[in-house]
């Protein structure tokens, strides 16, 4: 494939969800004058994330939204030819879901609902169970969600579908239990840069890190939106502020680049990686 242009958002998204789907389709607008091919927004950007992770107000949650809604069909239609990740909370079968979407202007390309939840958040959605790769305009793709990035097995199994690029969308806030009075300085904020740069250098892929900006309830989000080539280096980032941390690659070349000499994927010993089960306590 040809050279394509990847944007990753830090911005702020509250629970307004009319206004946070104008302001998405502003974001969407102008990326598209920039030239951007693929643009991913933060988790939660259509309505906002829970305020507490230890207690969520479940008098406070955000808007649930239906796939089919209107919401995600005018994020369809401001798309065009662009490919775009967003974030929300999605209705189904009486459960709401911490969900992440991915559209152009041809319709929905791939889902996922994030499986790894922190804390409290259980209290506010049900998980997801799976993690899957899917075909886009710019190639195939995944997603996670937020803390599912935490976890080495979700990228690597989205890396093994075939997906060389993974959109990582996250409402990630600085440490609520430990906090820095510089986010940069922040436990978290060190964390969120260590595992973009893990999970794609590991699979060898290209990973468009995405995050909340501002303040929700309790929890104040860290930005840090940024790309990140197949060797773990960061290719364009927002640091703490809100903005877009755009860069153009070619994403085929830069994957055959980094496998060319040692090829993480294809060099898996999947035999020796067998854990004993956990074992049971008897109380």
């Amino acid at each position: 494939m040809a050279p394509i242009t990847v944007g990753a958002v830090a911005a702020h998204f509250g629970r307004d969800v009319d206004r946070a789907v104008a302001k998405a389709v502003g974001i969407i607008e102008a990326a598209a004058r920039d030239g951007v091919d693929l643009l991913v927004f933060p988790d939660a950007s259509l309505g906002g994330y829970i305020g507490d992770l230890n207690a969520p107000d479940v008098a406070e949650l955000p808007s649930a939204l239906d796939a089919d809604g209107p919401e995600i069909a005018a994020i369809i239609a401001a798309a065009g030819a662009m490919t775009v990740c967003v974030g929300y909370a999605e209705a189904s079968n009486g459960r709401t879901y911490n969900s992440a979407i991915c559209v152009s202007g041809d319709g929905v390309h791939g889902t996922h609902r994030k499986v790894h939840q922190p804390a409290g958040e259980a209290l506010a959605y049900a998980a997801g169970d799976s993690f899957s790769a899917f075909d886009s305009p710019v190639g195939r793709m995944g997603m996670l969600i937020d803390y599912d990035k935490t976890f080495p097995e979700a990228a690597r199994t989205i890396a093994l579908d075939g997906a060389h690029i993974i959109a990582a969308l996250s409402a990630w806030p600085a440490s609520v239990t430990d906090r820095a009075s510089r986010l940069p300085a922040d436990r978290q904020s060190r964390l969120f840069d260590l595992y973009d740069a893990a999970r794609a250098a590991e699979n060898q892929v290209v990973l468009v890190s995405s995050n909340q900006t501002g303040v929700m309830g309790t929890l104040r989000f860290l930005g840090q939106a940024k790309v990140v080539g197949p060797g773990g280096e960061i290719l364009a980032t927002t640091r703490s502020k809100g903005g877009l941390a755009t860069v153009t690659l070619d994403v085929e070349a830069e994957i055959t680049r980094a496998r060319r000499v040692l090829d993480h994927l294809g060099e898996r010993r999947g035999e020796t990686y067998v854990l004993d089960p956990v074992p049971s306590v008897e109380l």
